[in-house]
């Protein structure tokens, strides 16, 4: 009974979360629900965490990606030309 109504309280909430919020979310709710299943029946607050985890890492990298993608786009004053 415990897990239909984990299953429904997460089924739930992934249906209210828009594909813009989800990113990394199910991805890491789906390890997390599957970790905290597995050290002690602790899935739903493992699913939980695992979306925040999951969410706050494809964050850090879409961080990464843009300012990646402005450096190349930048002009920089350094290098080869300026001799």
């Amino acid at each position: 009974m415990k897990s239909a109504v984990g299953c429904a309280v997460i089924l739930i909430a992934f249906a209210t979360v828009t594909s813009a919020d989800a990113k990394g979310c199910l991805k890491g709710a789906v390890v997390g629900g599957t970790a905290g299943h597995f050290a002690g029946h602790h899935g739903v607050i493992g699913a939980a965490v695992g979306c925040v985890v999951g969410r706050h890492q494809a964050n850090k990298r879409n961080d990464v990606r843009t300012n990646d993608t402005q450096g190349r786009n930048s002009v920089s004053t350094t290098g080869s030309a300026a001799r």
